[in-house]
């Protein structure tokens, strides 16, 4: 079986690829025009965003990656990825699985050049590709190279993207798609991470980990309503499963954004932008807007939830201790530990260190 990365395997490629005609006026239903044959499953940088200046743009690489393949050798992996990365000053965090390889990690350009080039020499990766966003700051405290059953975590059994998958739609169609009436819209993310944004007219499932995922759709018969289902998430991991699951349960005409909301947000402009609010990131960078800008959120420490300028101002906020998302469910133990902990990493600061637990 070949693996799926930079172009679509044959048993993709086979259900041809999907692009969505710009209808002027008031009929927007998208037109769809199959392509037989091989496609790039999503690219790199655009060239103004590589031109940018570094200074300007951030110092710091952070490169995006995941990719589905037969990885039967990935506990002997480990070891050696996680040298490369330490020998070139990455941090982040790299899981590795059967079916192999997600995460995202930062680093100086050279860097993040020489980790992804070994990661590819491995006959496996030979495939992959990446996105890449940039960082004022180094968004990750440390290096993590875990072992995992899955590398992203829906729990359901024999669910493979390399057999099945819904069919990607590159971001320029995208709005054509969630326009028309004849198609669903699901956002496959997490709880906190829909309520700092989503895309306009889209169902929020309301689940606080993938895992809920399955149940949710096996209990909305409802979707069953319209002929078309599209999906989407951060950068299109959950979506290869989603999309593969929703297919495996009988939904015939299932797509799914190519890259994600960070390709959208990379590609498409503003003022066309069906996207409302910021894209919440698993990095110290919290959010990102468009043109993949660093957002202003901030996290708070004790519930991970990102949190507005408004909410910081709530009497609930106290940094590193509680917010308004958490405050009612902590005791007053709880913040009394938690305050403790952040009088280490205020001394931590002081001493010009990094406190682990920050």
């Amino acid at each position: 079986m070949k693996a799926r990365g930079e172009e679509v395997c044959s048993a993709r490629s086979s259900q041809g690829h999907v692009e969505f005609d710009r209808i002027q006026g008031a009929d927007r239903n998208a037109k769809i025009v199959a392509q037989q044959g091989p496609r790039l499953y999503f690219g790199s940088m655009t060239d103004s965003l590589q031109s940018i200046r570094h200074e300007e743009s951030g110092a710091f690489c952070v490169a995006a990656l995941y990719h589905f393949t037969r990885f039967p050798r990935f506990e002997d992996f480990r070891a050696e990825l996680d040298a490369v990365a330490r020998e070139n000053g990455i941090k982040g965090t790299l899981l590795l699985a059967a079916e192999g390889i997600n995460g995202t990690i930062a680093g100086t350009d050279e860097g993040i050049a020489k980790i992804l080039a070994f990661i590819r020499s491995q006959p496996e990766f030979s495939g992959l590709v990446h996105k890449e966003s940039r960082a004022a700051k180094m968004p990750f405290l440390r290096m993590k190279v875990r072992l995992k059953k899955e590398i992203v975590t829906m729990g359901v059994e024999n669910i493979d993207p390399n057999k099945i998958v819904g069919t990607y739609v590159d971001p320029k169609d995208w709005n054509a798609l969630i326009s028309d009436p004849e198609t669903i819209v699901i956002d496959t993310r997490n709880d906190y991470e829909t309520a700092i944004g989503i895309f306009r007219g889209a169902i929020d499932p309301n689940i606080k980990t993938f895992r809920e995922f399955p149940d949710w759709m096996r209990n909305n018969p409802g979707l069953h309503n319209k002929p078309k289902l599209a999906m989407y998430c951060t950068g299109g991991i959950r979506c290869e499963k989603s999309t593969a699951f929703a297919k495996e349960m009988g939904f015939d005409e299932v797509y799914h954004l190519k890259g994600g909301i960070l390709k959208y947000l990379e590609e498409v402009p503003a003022e066309e932008s069906l996207w409302d609010g910021a894209c919440f990131v698993f990095d110290e960078r919290v959010s990102i807007t468009h043109g993949l800008k660093e957002g202003e959120h901030t996290l708070c420490h004790a519930c991970r939830y990102p949190l507005t300028a408004e909410e910081v101002k709530s009497p609930k906020f106290e940094e590193g201790v509680s917010c308004p998302h958490c405050y009612d469910s902590r005791t007053e133990a709880d913040r009394d530990r938690y305050r403790q902990r952040q009088k280490q990493i205020a001394l931590a600061k002081k001493r010009g260190e990094k406190h682990i637990g920050s």
